[in-house]
């Protein structure tokens, strides 16, 4: 299973793309999508729709593990990331991915095995698992891997990823 993990922004989009088989990650490229702050929000939105596309297509994953947005003392930024947060999922659903939304206490329990660890020690977690030389820069983009392996840990068997469609289609 190919998956696209993406940590939304408007200045940032970290992404990441892993082939999860036999319970094994193997990276396919990473990055991070920028957009300059001199931009118009609207020609933002219109770069990281396009750079979502393109990695679609060059990467053909199946499922999209993107993080589940929460409001938190700045709600204008929080509203901005959820427009860029739309047109990356707009990019996905257009491309037939399945979607699966994750929060961080999710990522830190799949890929550290404790859902209150430190950013750092998720970082190194996921630098190891994927067999990294160095953690990935920006930290947005080392956020995207992790969301891709959280997406592997819990949808690494059919049952499992069933399961998931099914809780997500009552939703």
């Amino acid at each position: 299973m190919i998956i696209l993990g993406i940590d939304p922004g408007y200045a940032i989009v970290g992404w990441g793309v892993v082939d999860y088989k036999n319970g094994r990650f193997t990276v396919l490229g990473y990055g991070a999508i920028t957009t300059p702050a001199d931009m118009s929000f609207n020609r933002r939105l219109q770069m990281i729709y396009q750079d979502m596309n393109q990695l679609c297509g060059q990467y053909s994953p199946q499922a999209l593990a993107v993080e589940k947005l929460f409001f938190t003392n700045n709600q204008k930024t929080g509203i901005d990331v959820a427009q860029a947060r739309g047109v990356i999922l707009l990019a996905a659903t257009l491309h037939n991915l399945d979607v699966f939304e994750y929060t961080p206490l999710q990522v830190k329990q799949a890929v550290v095995g404790y859902g209150r660890a430190v950013k750092h020690q998720v970082m190194e977690m996921t630098k190891s698992i994927l067999k990294l030389p160095a953690v990935p820069k920006p930290d947005d983009t080392a956020d995207a891997l992790a969301l891709a392996v959280c997406h592997g840990h819990c949808a690494g068997s059919a049952i499992q990823a069933d399961l998931l469609k099914r809780y997500y289609a009552q939703r």
